[in-house]
């Protein structure tokens, strides 16, 4: 008998069909790697195991007991436990690590009004014992990395008596070491017994760690690929299309630069540096977490200073003081977080696709301070229909879209006016395969600009970029145009 057994399950919003006859199962003590596009299902299957949702149809059974939990306190209480992307909401600054372990324990009723911090710290430690982790428990909680904040998640959810543990993008934002230090945790827990459902785009981490692998697709199961996987294959269902490069070949950068850092300082303890980036140009700069990426381009976007050096744009000097004179010198920029910088929150009137591309355009397209939707809307349009981002229609909120749609519109904002230089984070974080093909192929059709990618993937670095630069210790490594794969393992071992 397997521990949980979905059997054709479906959920609809309005005229989207997300669950459409999705049948799985998980045995004890493997690990199921769950694929798929995004909007092929997978969060809303999650949602209904997690307690969130529930389902129109079909059953779930764990345990061989029926299964429908009413919220995600009932779901952990059977022994279903779901562990998110964001640790937003494990902890936060200001609580320690001990703290942060026990939340859910300071929520109950039954635990006594008042609480030592002695007393925190032995429960806490009984609950790391129990599993077998090793974290600064008096640490705050908002200084600790991205992977000990996934631990105390995971650790929190095994508390809990978990059978099932369902990961969802955990290592987005962790580093190569940080990665293997959680596969580890993993692979141990696998050999306890635990079973795990993996929700990655980063066949990297599947091939680390999956027992096999689901392929979803259009609300339903369309696939299974047992160990050794074949990732190709499974990409290819995943899409339901051949896989073709992006990027048939390297442009050779021609004339003169679009833009230069000349004698450039980040930290005051970093090496100077140039950079030069040519028009249709991609320039990737790759390196481990930390080693300053994000801090370059914020340096470009105008948001930190540049410690050193200056900054050529078309022959001017470029020395922005806010986002603001980035934007009017011609500079676009979209951020590593994209919930945090690009979009508006759910309850705010201006989170529909169009208002999202039109917001650091509204001075320009609105000068007497009169807002009229046509332009608003036609931008939109033309975006979704040239990304091919998967939406109702223009007027749809920004939160209703998959995470792979949402990074679509934030890029077509940058695509609405002309601009020389596009800055992008981390564009591919939580974006699958499909998207992120699309993505790539909007950002190389456009020849009269250079675009600068911040990523730590070595692989995206190689499938986007005409040049990849390294970035180490906040300055320039390395560069190289298409055999750099040794300096990124050496740089991310």
């Amino acid at each position: 008998m397997p521990l949980l057994h979905v059997d054709n399950l479906s959920r609809s919003f309005e005229q989207t069909r997300a669950l459409d006859a999705a049948s799985l199962t998980v045995e004890r003590g493997e690990i199921v790697a769950l694929m798929g596009a995004n909007g092929a299902g997978k969060s809303t299957l999650v949602k209904i195991l997690s307690g969130v949702l529930s389902a129109d149809g079909g059953t779930v059974t764990l345990k061989g007991n029926p299964f429908a939990p009413g919220s995600p306190a009932e779901a952990a209480a059977a022994g279903v436990v779901t562990v998110h992307q964001s640790t937003d909401l494990v902890g936060a600054p200001g609580l320690t690590v001990a703290d942060a372990l026990l939340l859910n324990r300071f929520a109950d009723r039954g635990q006594p009004f008042f609480v030592s911090r002695r007393g925190i710290r032995r429960q806490a430690q009984a609950i790391l014992d129990a599993v077998g982790f090793e974290l600064p428990l008096d640490r705050d909680f908002g200084d600790i990395p991205a992977a000990d904040r996934q631990l105390v998640a995971i650790a929190r959810a095994l508390a809990n008596k978990a059978d099932l543990l369902i990961l969802d993008e955990p290592t987005a934002s962790l580093s190569a070491d940080e990665s293997r230090r959680l596969f580890e945790v993993l692979l141990r827990l696998r050999r306890n017994g635990l079973a795990i459902l993996y929700i990655s785009h980063r066949t990297a981490d599947l091939e680390a760690i999956a027992d096999r692998a689901l392929v979803m697709r259009g609300g339903a199961v369309v696939g299974a690929f047992a160990r050794p996987i074949d990732f190709s294959q499974a990409i290819e269902t995943m899409i339901g299309r051949k896989l073709q490069s992006a990027r048939p070949g390297a442009r050779q950068a021609q004339g003169a630069p679009i833009f230069e850092m000349r004698g450039a300082r980040l930290l005051p303890s970093s090496e100077l540096f140039d950079l030069s980036v040519h028009e249709g140009e991609v320039v990737a700069i790759t390196g481990v977490l930390g080693a300053g990426k994000s801090r370059l381009l914020s340096a470009i976007f105008g948001t930190i200073p540049l410690l050193a050096g200056t900054m050529v744009l078309d022959g001017r000097p470029h020395r922005p003081k806010s986002a603001a004179d980035a934007i009017a010198a011609g500079v676009a920029m979209a951020a590593e977080d994209r919930h945090r910088s690009s979009l508006m929150p759910p309850s705010w009137p201006g989170n529909s696709l169009a208002a999202t591309i039109s917001l650091p355009h509204l001075a320009k397209w609105y000068r007497h301070g009169f807002l009229f939707g046509d332009r608003e809307r036609r931008e939109a349009e033309r975006a979704i229909e040239r990304l091919h981002i998967k939406a109702p229609g223009p007027l749809a909120s920004i939160w209703t879209l998959s995470g792979g749609n949402q990074q679509k519109v934030v890029l077509a904002r940058w695509e609405a006016e002309p601009s020389r230089l596009l800055l992008l984070d981390e564009p591919f974080q939580g974006v699958d395969v499909g998207a992120r093909h699309d993505i790539i192929q909007a950002i190389r059709r456009r020849t009269d600009r250079a675009a600068l990618i911040a990523t730590s993937d070595p692989e995206e670095a190689i499938e986007v970029a005409d040049r990849i630069i390294v970035i180490d210790r906040h300055g320039i490594a390395d560069a190289a145009s298409g055999a750099v794969a040794s300096v990124f393992e050496e740089l991310t071992a």
